[in-house]
């Protein structure tokens, strides 16, 4: 069940303020894509691995690019769609990679 929780954060990696998210719930940093593995449903912020999310690759589902992350601290792939703040050139860096 979606239980939105969506506060802004200072990310992990790059140590910039990101702001929430226009619509959902923000769960990576809009401008180097790292994120917390904080979730088990989108927003629910009830994972207690609380790991690195690392921005690994692209994938498309369903019609909506999702940004692919591995936790570097229990290794699951996590995968959370691009925000339409998300930085461009990340994403097209994330093209190049493969999974």
């Amino acid at each position: 069940m979606f239980k939105k929780k969506n506060e802004s954060f200072v990310c992990i990696n790059c140590k910039k303020k990101v702001k929430s998210h226009p619509s959902s719930s923000r769960d990576h940093c809009n401008h180097c894509l790292f994120g917390l593995h904080v979730d088990n449903e989108p927003g629910d912020r009830l994972n207690s691995c609380r790991g690195v999310l690392e921005p690994v690759g692209l994938r498309k589902k369903n019609g909506k690019e999702q940004v692919v992350f591995k936790c570097q601290r229990c290794h699951e792939k996590v995968y959370c769609m691009t925000a339409p703040d998300d930085n461009f050139d990340a994403i097209l860096e994330l093209t190049l990679v493969e999974y």
